[in-house]
């Protein structure tokens, strides 16, 4: 039950920044920037094992991983002067994102 409660939970938030994209998109944007699905992965996290080393690991991964998921939009504030279709762009954005998570999962390997 508490697994589904998470679910309707979060996919609220997204939603909600998702509408709220079409109205105010700079304020869409600055919401789905904070970091709230940190916030609620870590309490969900909490909540659900109890166990505050766990929690504290998963928190310095995020650390970690948040500026590497910025490679994901690199290519976008190329693509005008590049002439880059939307597709392409975000294909590289995934691309980055590959590369991105092995640079985490060798920097987390650090701590």
């Amino acid at each position: 039950m508490f697994f589904f409660l998470k679910i309707l939970f979060a996919a609220i938030v997204i939603a909600f920044a998702s509408w709220l994209s079409g109205k105010k998109p700079e304020l869409s944007g600055f919401l789905i920037a904070l970091p709230l699905a940190s916030l609620m992965a870590l309490i969900f996290s909490y909540l659900e094992h109890k166990n505050p080393e766990t929690s504290i690991t998963f928190a310095k991964s995020i650390l970690v991983g948040v500026p590497v998921s910025y490679l994901f939009f690199l290519p976008f504030f190329f693509a005008k002067s590049l002439g880059m279709n939307f597709w392409l762009i975000y294909s590289i954005g995934i691309g980055l994102l590959i590369v991105g998570f092995f640079a985490h999962k060798y920097i987390v390997s650090l701590f």
